[in-house]
């Protein structure tokens, strides 16, 4: 197993929302950048999501998220699609229930063959205003 968001693979990567549209300071490339110091902040408002797409067919085994505690996605689901339907989001990976604390979370993924997309939806959020905090993310599997 091996992360599916190292720099050597090509992922197109799309959030919901930003924290008052400041990409420079809060943006989606802050999720795959390494750094412990900076982060994707969602804009207020639920639900929220992150959509990852692999480019190719990958098999998706586990999720790791670093939140900022108290603007934790309480409540996440994982959906899938394939090559061949990639907008057709029908392949439940699972549904999860982060802690509110800053360390790093893992969840198992239920998969059952290939995906190319991959669409994490914070339903409900820790925060009063629904506003989520990721620090890192990461995906783990197999390349085909």
């Amino acid at each position: 197993m091996t992360s599916l968001l190292s720099p050597d693979t090509r992922i197109n990567l799309r959030v919901s929302s930003v924290l008052n549209r400041d990409n420079a300071s809060f943006g989606k490339q802050h999720l795959l950048d390494g750094s412990e110091e900076t982060c994707w902040n969602s804009e207020q408002g639920l639900p929220q999501n992150i959509l990852l797409d692999f480019g190719s067919p990958v098999l998706a085994y586990t999720m790791a998220l670093t939140f900022q505690g108290g603007f934790v996605g309480k409540t996440c689901v994982v959906f899938a699609s394939t090559a061949q339907s990639p907008n057709d989001y029908s392949i439940n990976m699972g549904r999860f229930y982060p802690e509110d604390i800053n360390s790093t979370q893992s969840f198992d993924l239920m998969s059952s063959g290939s995906i190319q997309r991959l669409k994490i939806v914070f339903e409900e959020s820790t925060d009063f205003y629904g506003r989520i905090t990721v620090y890192k993310l990461d995906i783990l599997g197999s390349l085909l």
